[in-house]
C-alpha cells in the first residue's frame, strides 16, 4: 500500500520513491527524526533518506509476515518476490505460492515450479524471520 508523507520544505512535493518498507519502520524513522536512539530490539530501519531524497537509504534482506488466524499464513517479499503459504494451521505442507509482483501485481500466476531458486531463499527467510511464541503458534507442526 502506498505511503503518503508531506514535509514542506523537507519533502520535495510530486515526489516519489519504489522503495518497500514496512510499519515497523515507522519507530526508527520516527526516532531519528526526534533525535532520540533507535531500541535495538527493533527489525525496522528509518526511511528519513527516502523521505529526503537521499540516495543513501538501507533496505531490508525480505519483509517477514505471519498470521495465525484465517487458517493460518505467512508471506515474505524479496524485491519483486513474494512467496505465500496458506492454511499453515491445517497441514505442515501447505505448498507455498511464488509471485513477481513486477511482473503481476495481481498475484494470479504461482511460479512456484519455475522459481526453485526463489522458493528456496523464501523458505530460508521463514526459518530465520520466524520467532517462537508461546502465546501464537501454528496448530500444524511446519516444516
Amino acid at each position: 500500500v502506498p505511503l503518503i508523507a508531506r514535509w514542506p520544505g523537507q519533502i520535495a512535493p510530486g515526489s516519489v520513491s519504489d522503495h518497500i518498507s514496512a510499519h515497523w519502520d515507522m519507530l526508527p524513522t520516527f526516532c531519528e527524526l526526534a533525535g532520540a536512539e533507535v531500541p535495538d530490539a527493533t527489525d525496522g530501519i528509518s526511511i528519513v533518506p527516502t523521505l529526503l531524497g537521499k540516495d543513501d537509504q538501507k533496505t531490508h534482506p525480505y519483509l517477514y509476515w505471519e498470521f495465525y488466524e484465517g487458517g493460518g499464513k505467512r508471506a515474505v517479499r524479496m524485491g519483486d518476490w513474494k512467496v505465500v503459504q496458506l492454511n499453515l494451521n491445517k497441514s505442515q505442507a501447505s505448498p507455498p505460492l511464488v509471485f513477481n509482483l513486477a511482473d503481476d501485481p495481481g498475484e494470479s500466476r504461482d511460479l512456484a515450479a519455475e522459481q526453485q531458486e526463489v522458493l528456496a531463499r523464501a523458505r530460508a527467510a521463514f526459518e530465520d524471520a520466524h520467532t517462537p511464541s508461546a502465546v501464537w503458534t501454528w496448530k500444524a507442526k511446519i516444516r
